[in-house]
């Protein structure tokens, strides 16, 4: 994966490579303040000291601005980063936009997705199309069965 830079909360800036994790976990979700976003968000957070024992970092990314991702992030608490991706630049470069049906009208949104990558930037799992029950569990299993 090639490295990429995306602004995010906290006036910080992401960069996939250099980054100082054993692995980074980079999930894509369709919109802040919606019923699945905030289940999954609590999912993470909730779960957030047992990725950090294992020396991973969590990072949420959406096309939502900055200032929606502050909001977000300070009313559930969130202790990572939400990264901005507006323009969708990030997006189309892990190819998750897709169209999907919204009240029986045809849109073109973020297909829920997951991606791990290690401390070298190279992608070691990925999950597309998640159902946010469970998911959570899923990659910290997956996370603890690494060497």
């Amino acid at each position: 994966m090639a490295n990429f830079s995306a602004p995010m909360t906290g006036g910080q800036t992401f960069e996939l490579l250099g980054r100082p994790a054993r692995y980074t976990v980079l999930y894509f979700y369709p919109k802040d303040n919606t019923p699945g976003c905030t289940t999954e968000a609590m999912s993470f957070r909730d779960n957030y000291d047992a990725f950090r024992a294992l020396g991973v970092e969590i990072y949420g990314i959406s096309r939502d601005s900055l200032r929606s991702h502050e909001g977000f992030k300070s009313k559930l608490g969130l202790p990572f980063a939400l990264i901005s991706d507006p323009d969708e630049t990030v997006c189309n470069l892990f190819g998750v936009m897709k169209m999907k049906n919204m009240y029986g009208k045809q849109v073109r949104g973020i297909e829920r997705s997951t991606f791990v990558f290690d401390a070298s930037g190279r992608l070691v799992k990925e999950w597309r199309g998640v159902k946010v029950n469970d998911h959570v569990s899923e990659v910290l299993e997956f996370l603890q069965g690494q060497p």
